[in-house]
């Protein structure tokens, strides 16, 4: 039973005690009021009948008195008096008003009707003398008739005093008795208060004040030591204990927040760190992969528990592709419009940082639509991805600050790659014809070589030349020119495929890299672009240009040179073509021939 318990029981147990010791002594007053009563009521009735008696025996001698005098004084007198006993039913209202019982009253009704009885001889007395029978009126008053009716009305009120006393004695005993009683009943439930006032006493002092005293010291000492594990006691009486123990445990709140703080601001610090580093690796980046690869890794670390995807807008088409995700986020990774996200729509983060009810990205899947967070990659004020974040719960929820930095950091990173490879393509990449330039040859030929030398396999390299092209461009225009580079271009890059490594040479001239072919392999590969280009048609405007020819230099190495001469070789072979009149092919095995 918890000590409050305890003491509120004691409380009320004392309380008790002490309305009970209040309400006994209140009923012992009781009775000695009681006692007074009855003796006070026994001096009511000795008066009522006294003065019953008295004046029975009064209007008894004023009437014998008037009978032998025959003063008219007397008579008057005794007029006067005949009222106080005219009404028996006026005596017996008075004695049972104060509380006479029934055989009481029964007694002195006797007795009053012998008094009457006594009267009405009176009367008849009187009435004789006034006819003149004196004589006959003595003997009716004086004789012994009515002296005896005299002496029984006199022996009913001594009965009817009899009992009253017996009464009023046995009343006043028994009121002494419950007095005495109920005052020591009181006594002792006063000696139990007291008692039980000195247990609670004591027993407060040593449960509900020492105690509690040596706890707090103890989780003061544990909270000055910074540990605030330590649970505080829960004292909730209104005292200075309570006060004390509020006190605790605001501190203890105070040093749990306080220790929540401090966590927030070290996983705020290794959020930023995370960032931080995550910035330095983007840096580093040298190609989309890299990117990818940085994200999904630092992602889940910067945002626990929240899966996501990134997204890089393809421009034609427009569509947002997923090209990573972390954490099996819900949902396809199926391409879609950029108008069905309203972060791309808005520039924006969506939904808003308030939290209020708001329109739901369209690509999301419904039950994940309103647990997260589309995040567009602006660079240079133009949407080219987006960053989806799901499971975001309001106990895992990190900062969106976070997450915007970390989306803009991706932003710029992809906004560089992007650039990097745009800047690749316009330098290693022709513009006109799409197949690699020159600046792109040198590093492609040593790979290649190398490769055949540690595989021991052939290179064969082809020099393609477009015949007549000058007269092209006079006869139609440059952009009948360039038509004709375009088509040819499209027809060697198509006929290479992925077994070789086509190149725009110079303005009108094209080179292809075969890894793994000799130089009859070479020469059907040759022969299959020559016919293609021969047969194929271009147009400038509505106007259709002559038939295209074109001229084929072949030399293989190391069938035919070394490595560092495999181009000299196969531009020899295209001069010797033209040299034998253009449109054909020539390998350089074949020079020593002729």
């Amino acid at each position: 039973m918890r000590i409050a318990t305890i003491t509120n029981w004691a409380y009320g147990a004392t309380v008790c005690l002490t309305l009970a010791s209040g309400i006994i002594m209140i009923l012992a007053s009781n009775a000695d009021n009681a006692e007074r009563q009855a003796v006070a009521q026994r001096q009511q009735f000795d008066q009522i009948t006294e003065d019953i008696e008295a004046d029975a025996w009064m209007l008894s001698d004023l009437a014998r008195l008037f009978v032998i005098k025959k003063d008219p004084a007397i008579l008057n007198e005794y007029r006067q008096k005949e009222g106080t006993l005219k009404n028996i039913e006026v005596h017996l209202q008075k004695l049972d008003d104060t509380g006479a019982t029934d055989e009481e009253l029964s007694l002195l009704s006797e007795g009053l009707k012998i008094v009457d009885a006594l009267q009405d001889e009176q009367q008849a007395a009187l009435a004789s003398v006034a006819r003149g029978e004196e004589q006959q009126a003595v003997d009716l008053l004086y004789g012994s008739a009515y002296e005896l009716e005299l002496e029984r009305a006199q022996r009913e009120i001594d009965r009817f005093r009899q009992i009253l006393d017996k009464r009023v004695i046995t009343d006043v005993q028994v009121a002494t008795k419950t007095s005495k009683t109920l005052r020591t009943a009181s006594e002792v439930m006063v000696g139990l208060t007291a008692l039980l006032f000195l247990f609670v006493l004591g027993f407060i002092l040593k449960r509900r004040v020492l105690r509690p005293v040596v706890r707090l010291s103890d989780v003061v000492h544990r909270l000055a030591s910074q540990d605030y594990a330590v649970e505080t006691p829960n004292f909730n009486q209104i005292d200075e204990i309570g006060d004390m123990a509020q006190a605790i445990h605001i501190f203890r709140e105070n040093g749990l927040a306080r220790q929540r703080l401090e966590k927030e601001r070290d996983a705020d610090w290794a959020i930023r760190e995370l960032l931080a580093r995550m910035t330095q690796r983007l840096q580093g980046c040298e190609s989309f992969d890299d990117v990818l690869n940085v994200a999904t890794l630092f992602a889940p670390n910067i945002a626990p528990g929240l899966s996501g995807r990134l997204y890089i807008l393809d421009r034609a088409p427009a569509r947002m592709r997923c090209v990573a995700e972390w954490l099996d986020p819900h949902g396809a990774s199926t391409p879609f419009d950029p108008e069905d996200c309203w972060a791309i729509r808005r520039g924006q983060s969506h939904p808003p940082v308030n939290g209020e009810p708001d329109v739901v990205c369209y690509h999301l899947p419904e039950s994940v639509a309103h647990q997260a967070l589309c995040i567009p990659l602006i660079a240079q004020g133009e949407a080219i991805g987006l960053l989806s974040i799901q499971n975001i719960l309001p106990e895992n929820a990190p900062s969106r600050a976070y997450l915007e930095l970390m989306a803009e950091a991706l932003g710029l990173a992809l906004a560089n790659q992007r650039l990097r490879h745009e800047l690749q393509e316009k330098a290693l990449y022709d513009p006109l014809t799409g197949l690699r330039n020159r600046h792109h040859l040198d590093d492609m030929l040593r790979a290649q070589i190398s490769l055949a030398q540690r595989t021991s396999t052939p290179l064969s390299c082809l020099m393609i030349d477009i015949d007549h092209f000058k007269k092209i461009n006079d006869k139609y225009g440059h952009e009948a020119g360039d038509a004709v580079i375009k088509r040819v271009a499209s027809i060697i890059q198509r006929t290479t495929g992925d077994e070789g490594k086509a190149f725009r040479y110079g303005g009108e001239e094209f080179l292809v890299l075969l890894a793994g072919m000799d130089d009859e392999a070479a020469y059907e590969r040759a022969s299959q672009i020559y016919s293609e280009v021969k047969m194929s048609t271009v147009r400038s405007g509505i106007s259709e240009i002559a038939t295209v020819d074109v001229s084929i230099g072949i030399a293989t190495f190391p069938q035919h040179v070394q490595s560092d001469s495999l181009i000299r070789a196969a531009d020899v072979a295209l001069y010797r073509a033209k040299e034998l009149g253009r449109a054909r092919i020539v390998s350089f095995g074949m020079l020593g021939e002729g």
